[in-house]
């Protein structure tokens, strides 16, 4: 599912959970085994347990929200959940507007709370899932991270970040590396400021990425370097099923 949706697009886990598991039908028929591979905690998690059967949003809401945003601020949209959703706005990230805006559209398009969608009941699945977690010690992968948003700028981020200016109010590229970018762009930040601050929130997005994924007890940790170990584990894992 690599370059398969245009920026505009409107995307979700549910639909990657719908799409990826027809895909995942239609591989079994050919291969004994199938390989996933990424790092997106909830679209992970989408696949393996199952999300909650939220309605999807339709276009009016998202594009009323969207504006409500732009004209009145995350402030006072949480302020809004906290009076239709008490339960949600208690433990969502207050700071991260895509989170709060989709419980408000929620809200709004079903005249029920958010909360009473998240059952969070784990989903049986027609096949085995073996999890494998690749780690690092700290120290190595921030150099790694340092490393390659250095490589990334000289590869042309900067240039790429320019083409798609125009639609930078787009959820999808209020991500780690473009809203930096953006920053600077609009004046706010110098360039080294704003390449400094894509190595911080990769680093900050990493941890929690770790913190994620370690309360998750079927994942086995190695080192990427362990390529012997993992491919004695797989082996002896499928050999069992």
């Amino acid at each position: 599912f690599v370059g398969t949706l245009e920026l505009t697009d409107y995307y979700s886990a549910a639909q990657f959970e719908v799409e990826v598991l027809k895909k995942l039908e239609e591989l079994f028929r050919t291969h004994p085994v199938v390989v996933m591979t990424g790092g997106s905690m909830m679209y992970v998690d989408a696949v393996c347990k199952g999300i909650d059967d939220i309605p999807t949003v339709d276009k009016e809401t998202r594009e009323l929200m969207l504006r409500r945003y732009e004209n009145e601020g995350l402030e006072q949209l949480c302020a809004e959940l906290r009076v239709l959703d008490p339960e949600y706005y208690r433990i969502v990230d207050l700071k991260n507007p895509k989170r709060v805006i989709h419980a408000l559209e929620i809200c709004y398009m079903t005249g029920k709370t958010y909360t009473s969608f998240r059952t969070r009941n784990t989903k049986e699945r027609p096949f085995q899932i073996i999890k494998i977690g690749l780690t690092r010690d700290r120290e190595e992968l921030y150099q790694r991270i340092n490393q390659r948003v250095d490589e990334m700028m000289k590869e042309g981020l900067l240039e790429e970040v320019k083409s798609v200016y125009a639609y930078k109010h787009l959820n999808s590229l209020n991500t780690v590396g473009y809203k930096e970018i953006f920053n600077y762009l609009d004046g706010e930040w110098e360039l080294p400021f704003a390449i400094e601050k894509i190595k911080q929130n990769s680093r900050i997005y990493s941890r929690k990425q770790m913190t994620w994924f370690k309360r998750d007890p079927e994942i086995t940790w190695f080192h990427p370097a362990q390529t012997e170990e993992i491919m004695k584990f797989l082996e002896e894992r499928i050999n069992q099923a």
